[in-house]
């Protein structure tokens, strides 16, 4: 206690801090296109997600499912993270999130085919009810846009999003791509995604929410 004392920081807060600081410089490489950065992000915290799916014993496609799903997250909020040392934080909530999701979604194609009215959905329950509507809206918007890509982009971002993640060799390799060319495309990929009418309702549905 006298040592840690004296010089200030004990070894595990000195590591932390260099660990938050390392993924801040990520996080800002990868908002500015650094391919590179964006793939170490992704062989940083794809365990960490992975075993969240496991945990929540879902099966190899479920949680595939969810990887895509937290990754293509990340790439629409990746220009408005205030605080990147809090990225795992937010990155492993919203993967217990989605394997929520993919949960409740399960149990209800297993359940019966009935389907209550809204009047009949007790008061307490009408917001998680409207929550996992406005959700299912949003997967499905963002399903509806990925189809709607070209070939080559829906290809590029399925690998890129895959868990456990994958090197860019074997990206290249698999996709006929230069690894250099990889980044770029990804971010003109990306872009057309942004730009779907399906993905920009809902950006503009979220902005408008925030206000």
């Amino acid at each position: 206690m006298i040592a840690e004392a004296a010089g200030g920081t004990s070894p595990e807060a000195a590591d932390r801090l260099t660990a938050d600081r390392l993924v801040a410089d990520l996080v800002t490489r990868a908002r500015n296109g650094d391919e590179r950065a964006w793939a170490a992000l992704v062989e940083r915290y794809a365990p960490m997600i992975w075993a969240i799916c496991r945990e929540h014993r879902l099966g190899d496609a479920d949680a595939q499912d969810v990887g895509q799903s937290v990754w293509l997250h990340l790439v629409d909020r990746l220009d408005h993270v205030r605080d990147p040392a809090a990225l795992p934080g937010w990155l492993a909530t919203t993967a217990r999130r989605e394997c929520a999701r993919v949960l409740r979604r399960t149990r209800r194609t297993h359940a019966a085919g009935y389907v209550p009215d809204a009047g009949e959905i007790p008061d307490e329950h009408s917001d998680a009810a409207e929550q996992e509507v406005l959700a299912a809206e949003r997967r499905a918007a963002l399903r509806t846009a990925v189809s709607d890509l070209p070939p080559c982009c829906q290809r590029l971002i399925a690998a890129l999003t895959v868990d456990p993640p994958l090197p860019y060799a074997e990206i290249s390799d698999r996709l006929g791509l230069p690894v250099g060319s990889i980044g770029p495309t990804r971010a003109r990929c990306l872009e057309r995604l942004r730009r779907h009418p399906a993905i920009a309702a809902l950006i503009t549905e979220a902005g408008e929410g925030d206000g």
